[in-house]
């Protein structure tokens, strides 16, 4: 009796192809365009897929995505402040920002329509004859202010700060909890602002979030055991500049240093093993405590 002749395997993915090559992980026979290169030998795509999800994602040490190397957040942020920027300067029809000699579009700190709409006022009669603030309502300036400047040179100063610090805290924080302490930050910047500013005085500008950054930089590199040595000289000149540059906002510089100091401490110290649930928590009471203040500003605004 004969024995039959030996069967030379073919690639499961294409049976008209010989291969004496196998998948080190299911030992299926593989053609060349179908191997993968693996740390021992070569895989099948079948398997190089599997393996793709069962690996966990890159994780900071605070929990992050890995993705925050990339200062995608960073770059858009810039990006938004500086196309509020061209919007302020575009909604300044009447060119009296550059007539008054405050230069084109708020250059050198002017006021344009689109900061009136949008600046931390609490509560203030306009030029037209209208009431408006937030303690009228327009509860949205808490938030819009931290976006728009007055001027060219307010703007450019505070996105080199932005650039500087927001790559280095989004790559040790991720995208979403950088994104929520720069929030935060210029949140608690602007209620400090409309706590402690006089009812008809206007505020804005990103240095709200920025100061929150100041502190979260300072938390952050300490919490990963750096030297800080650096950071608090800046810090220390920023506030120099604070308390004797006239028409800056004291209150919303401190209030974006403080509650950006807290969000940090949320992020840093959060238990490991339930840190996503600590975080969220921690943001959410410090968001709903400014909330609160804002609240007892209004009540006391509509009484007087």
């Amino acid at each position: 009796m004969s024995e039959s002749p030996p069967t030379t395997p073919v690639c499961y993915r294409h049976p008209g192809r010989e291969t004496y090559i196998r998948c080190t992980r299911c030992d299926r026979p593989i053609c060349p365009d179908c191997m993968r290169a693996a740390s021992v030998g070569h895989q099948c795509p079948e398997c190089v897929s599997e393996g793709r999800r069962s690996v966990r994602p890159a994780r900071t040490a605070f929990g992050g995505g890995a993705a925050g190397r990339h200062g995608y957040v960073t770059k858009a942020l810039i990006a938004l402040n500086a196309l509020l920027m061209l919007l302020s300067i575009a909604s300044d029809r009447g060119g009296d920002a550059a007539v008054g000699g405050s230069g084109f579009g708020g250059l050198l700190g002017g006021n344009t329509p689109l900061t009136d709409w949008g600046s931390v006022i609490g509560l203030a009669v306009f030029p037209d004859g209208t009431v408006g603030g937030v303690a009228d309502g327009e509860w949205y300036r808490l938030v819009t202010a931290m976006f728009l400047h007055y001027g060219v040179v307010h703007l450019l100063l505070n996105m080199w700060a932005l650039w500087v610090l927001g790559r280095s805290l989004e790559a040790n924080l991720g995208p979403l909890r950088f994104l929520a302490l720069y929030l935060i930050g210029g949140f608690g910047g602007n209620v400090a602002a409309y706590l402690f500013s006089a009812q008809n005085t206007a505020s804005a500008g990103a240095s709200t979030a920025i100061f929150g950054l100041f502190a979260a930089i300072f938390v952050i590199m300490r919490r990963l055991g750096r030297d800080t040595s650096a950071i608090l000289p800046i810090l220390v000149i920023n506030l120099v500049f604070t308390f004797t540059v006239p028409g800056i906002s004291i209150a919303g510089h401190l209030g974006g240093l403080v509650a950006g100091g807290l969000m940090a401490l949320v992020l840093a110290y959060a238990p490991r093993s339930r840190r996503a649930l600590v975080q969220s928590a921690g943001g959410a009471i410090i968001v709903v405590a400014l909330i609160g203040l804002a609240l007892i500003r209004t009540a006391q605004l509509l009484a007087g």
